[in-house]
């Protein structure tokens, strides 16, 4: 029997692998960093305080830019997940005329610059006099990230195997049961990663939603785009820091359950 040899990483290796992921956190550790400090300017840290933590309570208005931001968000997602899996299958299992066509056109909103989709959105919005709010943010949201999920499960599609389905239905099962006990859960992996894609893309939209979103309905990104300018207060980092370790957790979590539907179906 051949022994596995293990492979050791030079320390040129090592430092250079090191040197990326410094590049690439750093700025987060910053903000996390500078949400514990004692000056309200926020240039140079003076000290450690909690206090920052309990004040962005104490702001109303980045607090209902972040609960708009959590309902465009959760709402842009759910849609995007239902109409995705429903568009991947059935493109999967059907086939019918011009379906290269709309193939190809999923992937307009993924290539084109958020900058155009957020103009011509705006364009389309006011032209059937619809007004701006969280409506038109979540069609909105729903427009871009619509494509990765689809994209996402078709990847997933690509190894299905039909004859799960055919044996169930031999046994009595009709499509609604298959779909749900069969298809469904195989899915499941590749829903949650098209989830946590829109997820991810909607929490941090900055043009699309400028173009698209009304007077009471501002979210988060943009919210903290507008304070660009005189400064980001304390109490903004806090709340990152506190986005980041959600996300995080969110992250641990999904890739748990997704190891767990993977031995499951394996």
């Amino acid at each position: 029997m051949k022994k596995h040899q293990r492979r050791t990483l030079s320390p040129e290796a090592v430092i250079y692998a090191c040197l990326i992921y410094l590049f690439l956190y750093l700025p987060i550790f910053v903000v996390v960093a500078f949400s514990f400090n004692t000056s309200k300017m926020n240039i140079v840290f003076e000290g450690f305080t909690f206090e920052w933590y309990w004040k962005m309570f104490e702001n109303r208005s980045l607090m209902d830019a972040l609960k708009n931001t959590l309902i465009v968000a959760a709402a842009s997602t759910g849609l995007s997940v239902v109409i995705g899996t429903i568009a991947a299958v059935g493109m999967y299992k059907f086939h019918f005329r011009m379906k290269n066509v709309v193939n190809n056109a999923l992937y307009i909103p993924v290539v084109i610059p958020e900058i155009v989709l957020g103009i011509s959105l705006l364009a389309f919005f006011s032209l059937v006099g619809v007004q701006m709010g969280m409506g038109t943010l979540i069609i909105s949201h729903v427009t871009f990230s619509l494509p990765f999920v689809v994209i996402t499960l078709r990847s997933r599609l690509a190894g299905y195997d039909k004859s799960m389905e055919e044996a169930a239905m031999d046994l009595g099962a009709n499509q609604w049961r298959t779909f749900r006990r069969v298809t469904l859960p195989i899915l499941a992996p590749g829903i949650m990663s098209g989830a946590m894609l829109a997820l991810t893309m909607s929490l941090d939209d900055v043009i699309v939603s400028f173009f698209t979103t009304g007077p009471n309905s501002t979210t988060l990104p943009i919210k903290i785009f507008g304070m660009v300018r005189k400064g980001v207060s304390p109490d903004v980092n806090a709340l990152s820091t506190l986005m980041i370790l959600a996300t995080v957790l969110i992250l641990i979590t999904s890739n748990i359950i997704e190891r767990r539907m993977e031995k499951r179906n394996g």
